[in-house]
């Protein structure tokens, strides 16, 4: 008889419990986080050094692009002439990092570039 009347309480008890363990969500990722738990890296998308980025010259054919920094993320439907590199990284519980490159062509030679780079600067700079 007195475990029935435990019964109840022992639920709501553990449902205050587990409703607290919400307190602990990570608020950026919307996750419960444990303390303690391992977190794989994440990498998505192309990488991209500076050392692409200084190879890169006006005039160079999609092929030499191509051969430079791999395949785009993304080649746009609509602007053939147009091409997409992002590169994303989350290490663990840190916040997500991302870098883009947008590659311009003008017919089959490449008119200029833009995004998270800049051309001849040395790392550290």
């Amino acid at each position: 008889m007195i475990q029935t009347k435990l019964l109840p309480l022992a639920a709501i008890l553990t449902s205050a419990v587990l409703s607290g363990c919400a307190g602990w969500a990570d608020t950026e990722q919307r996750t419960l986080g444990f303390p303690g738990a391992y977190r794989i890296n994440i990498q998505q998308g192309n990488i991209i050094t500076q050392d692409m980025i200084d190879k890169l010259k006006p005039g160079m054919t999609r092929n030499q692009v191509r051969f430079v920094l791999g395949n785009p993320l993304l080649e746009d439907t609509f602007n053939q002439d147009r091409w997409d590199f992002v590169y994303s990284i989350q290490k663990g519980n840190k916040p997500r990092e991302q870098q883009t490159l947008t590659i311009l062509f003008e017919g089959d030679s490449l008119a200029g570039f833009s995004g998270d780079f800049v051309p001849g600067m040395t790392p550290g700079q």
